[in-house]
């Protein structure tokens, strides 16, 4: 495998851990502030409300992260290429 194809699935697989961890952070805050703010809703109706939302941004938005995810894995050459190639130009600019 040439150095360009290792220093872009390098690049990939650390944006992939990132992501899961973004993905996994995202769930359990919406989950702990859910759980500590339960006991302070008054009414059945505006729990099943608040659980809806929550349910509705934690779908939607591991959705969206695991969609950018695909697309980085189809396009990675390009994505991540044009990454190193302007990385490797400012770091052998001249002085």
């Amino acid at each position: 495998m040439s150095d360009l194809k290792q220093r872009i699935e390098a690049l990939y697989r650390s944006d992939v851990r990132g992501s899961v961890l973004l993905i996994a952070c995202l769930w359990a805050t919406i989950l702990f502030v859910l759980l500590m703010t339960w006991a302070y809703i008054p009414h059945g109706g505006i729990k099943v409300v608040v659980v809806i939302a929550a349910a509705a941004v934690l779908i939607f938005n591991t959705a969206a992260i695991l969609a950018m995810l695909n697309h980085y894995k189809e396009d990675k050459d390009f994505i991540y290429g044009l990454d190193i190639k302007n990385a490797d130009a400012f770091r052998n600019r001249p002085s």
